[in-house]
Parts: C-alpha cells; structure tokens; sequence
C-alpha cells in the first residue's frame, strides 16, 4: 500500500505555506507522497477573485518541486466538487493505496459546513496541521463535539493505517504565517507575476498524465 496524503484547496495561489506544511506532515505520518489535489471550484469560497485552473495548477506545480508531491486536478475528471465523493471516487480508482486527508486547522473550524462531514472522517483518517491563530477555534470546532473521541496522539502517528477511521490526530509542526490571501491582498493578479507562475511544457496532470490546459 502505497501512503498518500491528500491535501485538497484552491492554491490560488500556492505558497511555501503549503510546501511546508507539506514536507512536515511527511515526515511526521511517514508518507510516500502527497497529493495535492486543486479544486477546479471550492464550493465554500466565491469564486470572485479565483484565477484560472491552470495559472493555480502552475503556482501549485512551482511550490511543489524536489517534494514527492503530485499537483493534481483530478476532481476535473471525475465531476466531482465535494471533497466527499472525491474520496469516494478515489478509494474505488485506486485500492492500492492508504490515504489520510490533511487539513489545516483553520479549515477544522468550519469542517461542520462540509457536506456529510462526519461520512468524511468516517471514510479515512485526518490529520490536522497547525495554521498561525487557528489552534484554538480548532479545537474548539463545532465539529469536535462529535470528533473528541476519536482524537489519537500524535506520538503514534506514523502509525496511521493501523487506525480505524474515524481518527483524527493533531500534528505540532512548525507553524508558516503565509496565506493566499494575504498575497491576493498584495498581489490581486498574482497569476501574471513571474514569481508565482510556473508551466514547464509538457504541463499534465500529476495523478492522471492527461495534458492540463
């Protein structure tokens, strides 16, 4: 079983945030890769302001590089907006592997808004990766009410496919204060700059080889 973990947002655009984050809950939940999954349109935010797929596709794949991280759209083929029949979708196409779902506290706070949220947790373990003044709101989430007793120690987390979902473990990882939305903030057409642009021919989809246009 190959370990993945999936990291689903809009990256719009992506940061070292991400990266870190990223590279910390590997080496925390000893995963072989990460996915990064990027939503073709998160049905929790507007979608004013959102640059095109592949300009966020690009930021993702540049944020990414020398990790053993796919940058992937796969949710674009699969018809699928809600992160719940994504999982259902991608635990059928591929049964070879473990997944885990990474989420950032801050998206913990309003986990609750999720469509069927606890069939989510109840799917695969979660790991919860610290966000700059979110621990508290986290923790404190609506959705811990029904997620309390599920919560495994961090020691033990490298041995997550062991655990019966739901579960879900708080990781202690350096905390980064970048945010899309502070670079939006600074930079409104970040997808014009070279600093976050980043599409080296061929572009394909990380997960699926198909061309991303």
């Amino acid at each position: 079983m190959t370990r993945t973990g999936l990291l689903g947002g809009s990256f719009n655009p992506a940061h070292r945030g991400h990266r870190r984050a990223t590279a910390n809950a590997i080496r925390a939940l000893g995963l072989d890769e990460v996915w990064w999954l990027v939503s073709p349109g998160n049905p929790l935010k507007p979608a004013e302001g959102m640059a095109p797929l592949p300009a966020r596709i690009a930021s993702a794949r540049r944020a990414a590089r020398r990790l053993p991280v796919r940058v992937t759209a796969i949710e674009r083929e699969l018809g699928t907006r809600y992160t719940i029949d994504t999982l259902r979708a991608l635990l059928r196409r591929y049964p070879k592997r473990r997944f885990i779902w990474l989420m950032g506290a801050d998206n913990l706070a309003q986990f609750h808004h999720w469509r069927e949220w606890r069939s989510i947790a109840r799917l695969v373990p979660i790991a919860v990766i610290a966000r700059p003044g979110y621990d508290g709101d986290a923790r404190a989430a609506r959705a811990m009410g029904w997620l309390r007793r599920f919560v495994r120690p961090a020691a033990e987390a490298t041995g997550w496919t062991r655990w019966r979902p739901p579960a879900i473990v708080f990781l202690p990882l350096p905390l980064d204060p970048t945010s899309a939305t502070g670079i939006r903030a600074a930079l409104p057409d970040w997808h014009h700059s070279d600093r976050y642009s980043f599409n080296p021919p061929p572009c394909r989809d990380g997960v699926t080889r198909r061309a991303i246009a």
